[in-house]
């Protein structure tokens, strides 16, 4: 019987270190697949990938792609990774698009991804997804993959949404009202706290996490025909409420001046772990992050609510994500790139990284969306809203983000910084 289950031992040994030695084989730093495989993918990806700078995460999408290349034997995926510069990847990498040169399939960024289409590079996906998953995905997902012709350019994988964070032993109620959330927050400062955190400082998230209480409002940055609106008649009067709520949450003291310097999540998640912040406006994903970053019993004080709006029943928050797109004008290399997105992103990936997918059946499939924490996200992505996508919110954005810091500085009054923005997201919109 001993020998028995020595033999046993030893080869179950010999075979996993078999398997481990194939495994490593098949997946490099830069590779993925044999070396000597006939047909090769260019894939170029984020940290959503092998490339993950949490070992847990990097090993888990290593077994995902070793499992997707095992199904395709005589491809290889050349794999090449961004750095934390988004925008400057996606714009050089448009860039290279337009000149021939993109990667083979990609990683785009869902609120850029209308300045690819608008541009003709982007292959057609449409043959390689059911009309059962399309119908699955939440509406302004499905909206924003197809172009005008109702042809699928992208898979858009994953999304997110922002909230309110609170620590309860500080802040007991969520506050739903914008005064709410100024008065919680100057109660927090009494406590030695440096009130409410949100993201001002250059950079998209500043003008994403603002937009919220601009929506709540019925705000518009574009009409139909993608013109940029927000800076005349109606949109005009509801852009400056807005922008005036978060100026007077930092000259009230809610707010600290320092926020025109963040431009990071990763700072709210420092605040929080070092006690000097009890309210902050991030993302979904921090609130896992926050579970790793915390102790135990310092996390329980933590949750999230939705973002405050105008009034209580005035509420919106920003949802965005990230794609999966196709550069080439090979059918094949389309094809596995979108088996690619399927395979791996479309399911396992969310469930890997705890980032919500964008297909309602998706959220009972995998029990780590069960928890009351997602399941409270999901929910609350019916008051989510997506940026416009047309050519010109990248400047809307970054005229939003300068305008954010004038008048949070108190460089600028918040009319005149509103209609210097205005005034040159509309020259950009004639230049395209």
């Amino acid at each position: 019987m001993k020998s028995a289950t020595v033999s046993a031992l030893a080869l179950s040994t010999v075979l996993f270190s078999a398997s481990a030695v194939f495994a490593q084989e098949l997946a490099t730093k830069d590779r993925i697949g044999l070396a000597d495989a006939a047909k090769t993918l260019v894939v170029r990806l984020t940290n959503d990938s092998p490339n993950n700078s949490d070992p847990a995460i990097a090993e888990g999408y290593q077994k995902l792609f070793v499992e997707f290349i095992k199904k395709h034997p005589d491809w290889k995926l050349q794999m090449q990774f961004m750095s934390s510069d988004i925008g400057t990847e996606q714009a050089k990498m448009l860039e290279q698009a337009k000149a021939g040169n993109a990667p083979d399939c990609a990683a785009v960024d869902s609120f850029v991804l209308s300045q690819f289409m608008v541009n003709h590079v982007l292959a057609d996906f449409t043959p390689y997804f059911s009309k059962e998953e399309v119908a699955d995905l939440f509406p302004f997902i499905r909206d924003g993959i197809t172009d005008k012709d109702k042809t699928i350019r992208a898979w858009w994988w994953d999304t997110d949404l922002r909230v309110l964070y609170r620590n309860k032993s500080v802040v007991s109620d969520a506050p739903k009202t914008w005064d709410d959330l100024k008065k919680a927050a100057l109660a927090s400062t009494k406590e030695g706290m440096e009130g409410v955190l949100f993201n001002g400082g250059r950079w998209e998230g500043t003008t994403f996490d603002w937009l919220a209480n601009y929506w709540a409002l019925g705000g518009k940055l574009v009409d139909d025909s993608g013109k940029p609106v927000f800076g005349e008649g109606e949109n005009k009067e509801k852009f400056l409420k807005a922008l005036n709520y978060f100026k007077d949450l930092v000259d009230s003291g809610a707010a600290p001046k320092r926020v025109t310097t963040i431009a990071n999540y990763d700072d709210m998640n420092a605040a929080a772990a070092a006690a000097t912040t009890a309210l902050f406006i991030g993302g979904n994903w921090q609130y896992a992050q926050l579970k790793t970053t915390l102790d135990p019993d310092e996390f329980k004080n933590w949750t999230f609510s939705p973002i405050p709006g105008p009034t209580a029943d005035q509420k919106s928050t920003g949802t965005g994500g990230w794609t999966v797109a196709s550069f080439s004008k090979d059918k094949e290399k389309i094809e596995m790139c979108a088996n690619l997105a399927r395979d791996v992103y479309m399911g396992p990936a969310n469930a890997l990284q705890q980032q919500l997918p964008t297909r309602k059946s998706l959220f009972d499939k995998y029990e780590v969306f069960s928890t009351e924490a997602n399941k409270t996200f999901a929910n609350a992505l019916v008051d989510g809203q997506a940026r416009p996508g047309v050519p010109i919110y990248p400047e809307i954005s970054n005229q939003i983000q300068i305008m954010m810091g004038d008048v949070l500085s108190g460089t600028k009054k918040p009319e005149e910084a509103l209609d210097a923005a205005f005034s040159a997201a509309m020259e950009a919109y004639k230049r395209l």
